[in-house]
């Protein structure tokens, strides 16, 4: 009879607890699963909003199998756009350097730490709009940053106007706004450190350099790959630093993958088209993840 309420009990609180989920499964699934598996069956289809049938209706997908992915191999705008995307990445090792020396310096106490936190975090509360229109402002051919260089006898510098030096400067948005971001990240890691650990190293006389590069980092290695693939993906997709500062220029300079996607669906209407890179991006995206799993699949106290 124990056992018989027990299995009761548990199918309550099961019950209860799907009752509670079933809000948020129920808009995920209209604004989330849904608009995926659509979108992956499209990428299968020749779909445009500019075609019409005689009688004035949008003409419904065409199933075109593989001829989408067809055209991405030879579409060298694709390439171009998945270099840059790749390119991108270098971004990466040095936002999350810099992210965990702000954050070893600033996790503890000291005068002006609290004011340094919170000037550092708040452009990772900007709206990337809002930062977008400030930095081209500010990097335009007669924006501040070149109003700073001339006063002081240097050139205008070619922030938007060159392909090579529009992608540095874009790099450069994502590198401010994502620090703060970061840093908040590699407090929380850090201080989940028991302090114990260095207190251990230093008994045995590790200095503070082995005691950094021995105990602390390999115990924030989980938080080093949650950070590490969150800016991965966050850097392939990036998008509204690209569309509100170069727009995807100059030259196609700065073409993105996640921009040649809006491109192509919002410009061109090629909807079909659209859907096919998006998988692209997709498995670009899910191979970034399985090599950063596996260059971090060891770290903290036990292997995950």
């Amino acid at each position: 009879m124990a056992g018989a309420g027990n299995k009761t009990a548990q199918r309550r609180t099961s019950w209860a607890a799907w009752l509670f989920m079933s809000p948020a499964l129920l808009l995920l699934s209209i604004f989330t699963f849904y608009p995926i598996i659509c979108g992956a069956g499209l990428a299968f289809c020749d779909f445009s909003l500019l075609r019409y049938t005689p009688e004035g209706l949008l003409q419904p997908p065409r199933w075109c199998g593989w001829e989408n992915f067809q055209r991405v191999g030879q579409d060298r705008y694709f390439w171009l756009a998945l270099r840059h995307s790749v390119t991108y990445l270098l971004i990466v090792p040095v936002l999350q350097f810099a992210a965990i020396l702000v954050a070893l310096a600033l996790s503890g106490g000291g005068a002006g730490v609290k004011f340094w936190r919170t000037a550092l975090y708040l452009p990772a509360i900007t709206s990337s709009v809002c930062a977008g229109i400030i930095w081209r402002w500010v990097l335009r051919s007669d924006g501040a940053f070149n109003a700073l260089w001339s006063s002081v006898g240097g050139n205008a510098l070619p922030w938007l106007t060159e392909p090579r030096w529009a992608m540095f400067s874009v790099m450069l948005v994502t590198f401010w706004q994502g620090l703060g971001y970061y840093m908040i990240l590699y407090m929380a890691g850090l201080q989940s450190i028991l302090p114990e650990y260095a207190e251990a190293a230093c008994l045995d006389g590790a200095s503070p350099w082995q005691i950094l590069t021995k105990v602390t980092l390999p115990l924030l290695k989980p938080s080093i790959a949650l950070c590490s693939l969150l800016s991965c993906i966050s850097a392939v997709k990036v998008f509204t630093e690209i569309y509100i500062i170069t727009g995807g220029g100059p030259r196609s300079g700065t073409l993105t993958l996640a921009y040649y996607i809006y491109q192509k669906a919002f410009e061109s209407f090629d909807m079909g088209y659209a859907a096919a890179v998006s998988l692209c991006l997709a498995a670009v995206v899910g191979c970034i993840s399985l090599f950063n799993y596996a260059l971090f699949r060891e770290g903290g106290i036990n292997y995950y």
